[in-house]
């Protein structure tokens, strides 16, 4: 009774239950007729085969009769000032997620997701947090049900009586005038909720609840299941609709839950979701007075009514259609304004960072932190030896070396750092146990994190003995950009020194360990400088750590060459001749190939033709060419970091010349024990030999070294081949000049795109 009187009340105030004699509400149907809104009672005849009561039957589509018209006819600028009118919010808010996620439980939990439409066999009740336990959660009911409870009975009348869509929805927002507007959605959502979830409760429970069973009968509960394959259109349109509700709803909550700190509502993304919201909430209360109206003409009219009705599952789609498409735009929206705050929030943790390097600390745990745990992750390092997570702490007021890569550094690189790592450990002093390595690594966040990217790094991660981070997630995304733009990475591994305090004395290292391996400890930059100073341009200086047979060599004071390029014509002319021309001096000759410093297939297949035909000793491990070459780079890009020029310095000369020669063809390094006699290009050491004639006269009074010397110095005056260099763009500290090691001048700069056809060039470089 206490129902069919909120119903048929137009005000959705609460009034006094009138107490009106049984007599009189069972007046003839005119009385009815008179009032469109009273409830007609059927007498219970025997021909009386119903067991439903009946609403005078306005048809459906009358109901929601301006809504095809509203959706595409409309004119939204006098909608949406009609709209703007009802709001007028006191400022009062409270935070409408905890009621929405009920609502949003109930909706889920009600809808059917089965065909049939409902299986009590299937029926399974998931356990979920009772939200109800919560005091807060409790009160905040307790001020809003009386809300809920006006707006359910407005929707029901509206509904019941044939209300215009349109003037329903402007009837609500009147309700809601001093809400926000995500509170008018989840306001209506909730009202909308408790209809629908106990129309669905009753259809679940009620094989099981003799209460149950008997209201599911009186709200015609049965009837609905019995013909539900008929009406499986309009319940999935009715489901999807409410899908995009909630979807919309949850999207324009998380608009007010952006931190006001990091975007503001003059912001162009924000601006523009601001904009659509009022008509998202329009068209979404509106959409749930089309879904209230369903059920309750389901539970009010006849089988024969509602089978007959056709154009509802329209009616739903097309608002479906309407609430999907402001969705999506909002959607687009939201994550603009997510790229915005994320930027401004890594803008100032980049500026953080900064202010970190820049100050004094009493040990590296603040520097550590902000790089590798920024999130305060309790165990965010991978130990090498154990595989164990461990903390942060096992680092402290150690000199901490951060290997930098890509998941492309190749397993050549590892083996190498392994090989220094794992000597150190095992021959070094006791100094050198305090250096730990870190891999940190760089990972393009834009780019989405497969399965196979997983896999690779934990195939790298498996083989390291050091330390590594334990995800590449946990690395931050100002960490990424300081890493690269302060500290130059870009793809090619990169060594940062970091001392006890967390202060940086090298910015990459990885040229030091290439050249010295751990005795360059504590691998800063005076060290790098000290070291320098001890060298000079020698044999030793190429093949240290590489090859002993070649010390050994050295040390018996013979002849030695080293050639390399991949030209097998040039390489026949020269080892024969070359062979020839020591024959004919008696001189005790040994010649090694070093192959080439990019074409690992063609340096594999000289190899192989040299090996046969006997032409020279060559490196059986293509990493040890792979080796030679990295050591040679990084003897010029350590000179280079330090400062040094070739006007200057006569060792980065003979370096870069080197370097060049490897990029035009063949060419050789003709030395006696340590000393380095020919620096030359394959233009011109292999006329001097070809010529021996000319110049062995000089040998007896200069030497065959120095004799050699002269005349190819003559030879390389009257030639002077081109000078060329190539940096691959991963360097990261490329130089803005370089000095030609020839001429001195200042060379030219070109762009180059090469390819080498090997399988691996671009995973991995030897």
């Amino acid at each position: 009774m206490e129902t069919t009187n909120k119903l048929s009340n137009p005000n959705p105030m609460p009034q006094v239950i009138d107490p009106t004699p049984t007599q009189q509400l069972m007046k003839p149907s005119s009385m009815q007729q008179a009032n469109p809104g009273s409830r007609q009672v059927i007498n219970p005849t025997p021909m009386q085969h119903e067991v439903t009561t009946k609403i005078n039957p306005v048809p459906l589509h009358q109901l929601t009769r301006h809504d095809r018209s509203m959706i595409t006819m409309s004119d939204d600028n006098i909608m949406m000032k009609q709209i703007h009118a009802t709001h007028a919010p006191d400022g009062r808010e409270f935070d409408v997620k905890p009621l929405f996620q009920l609502v949003e439980d109930i909706l889920n939990r009600a809808t059917p997701g089965v065909d049939p439409l409902i299986s009590d066999a299937q029926t399974r009740i998931e356990t979920s947090d009772d939200r109800t336990h919560q005091a807060s959660f409790i009160a905040l009911l307790e001020a809003l049900s009386f809300t809920i409870d006006r707006i359910a009975c407005q929707i029901a009348y509206k509904s019941l009586g044939g209300g215009d869509a349109h003037a329903t929805t402007l009837s609500i927002f009147d309700l809601l005038t001093s809400y926000s507007w995500e509170a008018k959605l989840v306001l209506t959502l909730s009202a909308f909720a408790v209809t629908y979830g106990e129309f669905w409760l009753l259809a679940q429970i009620s094989s099981s609840n003799q209460l149950a069973k008997s209201m599911a009968i009186l709200k015609q509960v049965p009837i609905v299941l019995e013909y539900s394959g008929l009406l499986k259109p309009r319940f999935d349109a009715l489901n999807n609709l409410i899908k995009a509700m909630v979807a919309i709803t949850r999207c324009i909550i998380e608009f007010k839950e952006l931190p006001p700190m990091y975007i503001s509502q003059d912001v162009s993304a924000l601006a523009t979701a601001l904009t659509h919201i009022p008509t998202a909430v329009y068209w979404t209360i509106r959409s749930v007075v089309a879904c209230a109206t369903q059920i309750t003409t389901l539970t009010s009219m006849g089988h024969e009514y509602w089978i007959s009705a056709t154009n509802e599952a329209w009616e739903l789609s097309t608002l479906a259609h309407k609430i999907n498409s402001i969705l999506d735009l909002l959607k687009k929206q939201l994550t603009l304004c997510h790229q915005y705050i994320d930027d401004k929030r890594s803008a100032e943790a980049f500026q953080t960072l900064l202010n970190l390097f820049e100050s004094l600390h009493i040990d590296n745990m603040k520097i550590l932190r902000a790089l590798i745990s920024p999130k305060d992750d309790v165990l965010p390092l991978l130990e090498g030896s154990t595989k164990r997570r461990v903390n942060i702490d096992v680092l402290r007021r150690k000199n901490v070396l951060l290997l930098l890569s890509g998941l492309s550094i190749s397993q050549d690189e590892l083996s190498v750092l392994e090989q220094i790592y794992n000597e150190s450990r095992v021959h070094g002093n006791r100094m050198e146990y305090q250096y730990e390595v870190v891999w940190i690594p760089v990972v393009d966040r834009s780019v989405v994190w497969t399965d196979a990217m997983q896999n690779r790094f934990e195939t790298l991660q498996a083989t390291m003995p050091w330390y590594s981070v334990y995800t590449p997630t946990q690395i931050d995304r100002a960490v990424i950009r300081f890493i690269k733009e302060v500290w130059h990475f870009r793809n090619k591994p990169i060594l940062v020194v970091l001392d006890p305090q967390g202060k940086v004395v090298s910015p990459n290292a990885i040229h030091m360990m290439w050249i010295w391996g751990s005795t360059a400890f504590p691998f800063t930059s005076l060290r790098e400088e000290a070291l320098w100073r001890e060298e000079s341009w020698k044999l030793e200086l190429l093949v240290d750590g590489i090859d002993p047979t070649i010390l050994n060599w050295i040390k018996e004071g013979k002849y030695i060459y080293l050639y390399g390029g991949t030209d097998m014509e040039w390489i026949r002319k020269f080892t024969t001749t070359a062979r020839a021309v020591a024959s004919t001096a008696r001189i005790p000759l040994e010649m090694v190939y070093v192959g080439n410093s990019k074409k690992r297939e063609q340096v594999r297949k000289c190899t192989t033709a040299i090996t046969l035909e006997k032409l020279s000793y060559c490196w059986p491990d293509l990493a040890m060419v792979w080796f030679f070459w990295i050591r040679l780079e990084s003897m010029m890009f350590s000179k280079i970091q330090l400062g040094s020029t070739v006007d200057v310095d006569p060792m980065l000369r003979e370096i870069k010349k080197l370097l060049s020669y490897d990029k035009e063809g063949g060419w050789a390094v003709l030395s006696k024990g340590s000393f380095v006699f020919v620096n030359g290009h394959s233009s011109t050491v292999l006329p001097t030999f070809t010529e021996y004639n000319a110049w062995k006269d000089d040998v007896p009074p200069k030497g065959f070294d120095r004799a050699c010397m002269d005349f190819h110095n003559k030879l390389h005056g009257e030639s002077q081949p081109c000078c060329r260099f190539e940096f691959p763009s991963e360097f990261g500290r490329i130089p803005e000049n370089i000095k030609c090691p020839e001429c001195l001048r200042i060379m030219e700069k070109y762009i180059t795109f090469g390819c080498c056809h090997d399988e691996n060039a671009i995973s991995a470089h030897y």
